[in-house]
């Protein structure tokens, strides 16, 4: 035990696990600690190492005594005494690698002994023990990878849809055509209206940065005149102070400064009524700028939404184009696997069509039973022969394995490969669909913002 990664259990344990968990119907009734101790039965350690075979290849016992090497081989009924021995030592041999036993001989068939017949059915237990969680796993797996194929099923399914309904979006219908037609047209006869209007307001404004001009030179020369009037009455009441004048001269002096006065005020009310008039022009222009800044401001907005709209178009389209890269990859994948389950199928075929020359190969056994019986004596001069043929038998059947092995590590190289690509492509098409429906989400509310704007 010292010397083994594994724990070597007694005859009770071993015949216990054997006859519930390997042996089944009258076997395991008949199967029992003496079959092991003392001494070990070599038909009831070749049974239970027929029956883990089967267990795990599902080679069933009966195939063991089959001829299966060569063609018109002569008088196949001699072998089939060492054939089941062979086979079943061949292929626990290879087997008991897995196990971790590499010391397997045919004295452990023909002449088993105890110690080594326990570590040998000990090892294999502890296989089989390793062996129970990982199928679990493994169809676990299994069953996640059927439904995962489902739900991409159904994604795809559901990513027509979303195409369809994104193409019906996209498409304008007949009878909102006409309606359409109107509001590019209503849309352009705005746009001229607002050119238009644009020219009026910077016209006037041009005319209202006149008529300030003007007013400020008014104002300018009004506030001169009054400083005139005043120095001209601060004159004139000086000079009246020192100067008696005639009472005419001061008449028509006095008439003079009224006309001027009377002058002054006509010229001070025809400004103010041109600057009411002024600001009256001013707030009307204020509000005809307030109006077109609010259709610029809708404008801008339906600028901005058509070029949303494009740009989602925009995406769109790409998404389209790595959606449909991903179906040529995943149609790659389906024409793989199919010609992986062809040739599955051809293999199939041909070991059923050797399984019926199997078939009849002993029914012609049978036949030639009686005719073998009287050649009896002539084996024996034949048995050397006969064994040198058994050992180039075997050469060609490890040379055949050693191909076997080498296509199975290719066919699992394969599948590995094949499974990366599909969990490749599953993330993928998750990301396509994530952003697809983030894609229709935001179309939607475009679109909506787009209807009450129009």
């Amino acid at each position: 035990m010292s010397d083994n990664t594994f724990p070597v259990y007694n005859a009770d344990t071993i015949v216990n696990f054997y006859r519930t968990d390997v042996l089944t119907g009258q076997e395991a009734k008949h199967f029992t600690k003496s079959d092991l101790t003392p001494t070990p039965k070599p038909e009831a350690v070749q049974t239970l190492y027929m029956r883990v075979l089967h267990l795990l290849y599902r080679f069933r016992p009966e195939c063991h005594s089959m001829v299966p090497l060569l063609e018109n081989i002569q008088n196949p009924v001699y072998h089939e005494g060492t054939t089941a021995i062979t086979s079943v030592y061949i292929r626990m041999q290879q087997f008991l690698t897995m196990c971790l036993v590499y010391d397997f001989s045919l004295n452990d068939l023909l002449i088993p002994q105890k110690q080594k017949t326990l570590t040998i059915l000990s090892a294999i237990m502890n296989f089989l023990h390793f062996r129970k969680p990982r199928m679990d796993i493994i169809l676990e797996k299994q069953a996640k990878f059927r439904a995962d194929m489902d739900r991409l099923q159904v994604y795809t399914k559901g990513v027509k849809e979303a195409e369809k309904k994104i193409e019906t979006l996209m498409t304008i219908p007949p009878e909102q055509q006409a309606e359409a037609d109107e509001l590019a047209a209503a849309l352009s006869e705005l746009q001229a209206t607002n050119i238009h209007e644009y020219q009026e307001v910077d016209a006037q404004n041009e005319s209202i940065a006149e008529w300030k001009a003007k007013i400020a030179e008014k104002t300018q020369k009004l506030a001169q005149v009054k400083v005139d009037i005043c120095n001209l009455k601060e004159d004139v009441g000086k000079l009246t102070s020192q100067i008696v004048e005639s009472p005419e001269e001061l008449k028509t002096q006095m008439e003079k400064l009224r006309e001027n006065v009377k002058n002054i005020k006509n010229s001070t009310k025809e400004t103010d009524e041109h600057l009411v008039e002024l600001q009256n022009m001013v707030q009307s222009v204020t509000h005809t700028e307030a109006e077109i800044q609010q259709m610029f401001n809708l404008l801008q907005d339906l600028e901005s939404s058509m070029n949303n709209t494009k740009q989602r178009a925009d995406e769109h389209q790409e998404l389209t184009a790595q959606y449909e890269k991903k179906q040529k990859e995943l149609k790659n994948l389906c024409v793989e696997e199919g010609q992986l389950r062809r040739a599955l199928a051809m293999k199939l075929d041909k070991d059923s069509k050797q399984n019926i020359r199997m078939q009849k190969k002993r029914e012609m056994k049978e036949h030639h039973v009686q005719d073998v019986m009287g050649q009896c004596n002539q084996i024996h001069q034949k048995r050397e022969e006969m064994a040198n043929r058994i050992q180039e038998i075997s050469r060609e059947t490890q040379q055949l394995k050693a191909k076997i092995q080498s296509l199975r590590d290719v066919c699992s190289k394969e599948t590995a490969r094949a499974q990366a690509l599909f969990d490749t492509l599953s993330a993928s098409m998750d990301e396509l669909h994530r952003r697809i429906q983030t894609h229709i989400v935001d179309l939607k509310q475009d679109v909506a913002k787009m209807s009450a704007s129009f």
